[in-house]
């Protein structure tokens, strides 16, 4: 009772190692902001524009590269590669990403000494701030929308129990400034204990084999 069903993504094709290629090299070119705005980048390209992942799938995938040590891009970059094309994939993913970004970074920092103290320089870096906290806003309500819409589809109780989950952890961070990796850990072991009966966001999207029965 108060379950609705969930409908059925389209997905592409898998690329070619090329195609892959060429997508991460743009990415890499693109990577201006930080890695929200690379993140972002990432999950439009893969889910929204070429619907090779469904968004479950890559939230779930950019959890487990949280929940490990590392570097978080350098992670979700190395899944996807692996997920599409196996191992040449990641290698073409890491080149096309780190490649292209290492080139402007080095380019830029050969100069940037001798004009960061610029009245005009100072005046763009703060304009750049609110853009990166409205990117980090973006791929934070990205991130949310999947258990939102699991939870809408289990029912008043399952969402509002995600809202409150999503507005502790917050505070947690905010007011309590615990350290990320204690509150990462302690909200993989509640959702352990409050999630363990919701089927899992990877499969949110898809119809059970009845509903594919005629």
């Amino acid at each position: 009772m108060g379950t609705r069903p969930a409908l059925q993504e389209t997905r592409e094709p898998p690329p070619s190692v090329w195609e892959l290629l060429r997508i991460w090299a743009l990415i890499g070119l693109q990577s201006f902001g930080g890695g929200s705005s690379t993140l972002l980048l990432i999950q439009r390209e893969f889910t929204e524009r070429h619907r090779w992942l469904t968004i479950e799938e890559f939230a779930r995938d950019w959890n487990l590269c949280i929940m490990t040590p590392g570097i978080n891009l350098v992670a979700i970059t190395v899944l996807i590669g692996r997920k599409l094309a196996g191992s040449w994939g990641v290698l073409v993913s890491l080149l096309g990403l780190l490649l292209p970004s290492a080139a402007i970074t080095t380019l830029i920092a050969a100069g940037f000494q001798e004009i960061q103290h610029l009245a005009f320089v100072e005046a763009m870096f703060r304009g750049v701030v609110p853009a990166t906290a409205g990117i980090m806003l973006v791929v934070a309500i990205n991130f949310a929308r999947p258990l939102l819409k699991q939870g809408y589809q289990e029912g008043f109780g399952m969402l509002a129990l995600s809202l409150a989950f999503i507005a502790l952890v917050t505070l947690a961070l905010i007011v309590g400034k615990i350290a990320v990796v204690l509150v990462v850990v302690a909200s993989a072991l509640a959702g352990r204990l409050l999630f363990v009966r919701a089927p899992s966001l990877a499969t949110a999207a898809q119809p059970s084999e009845r509903e594919e029965q005629p």
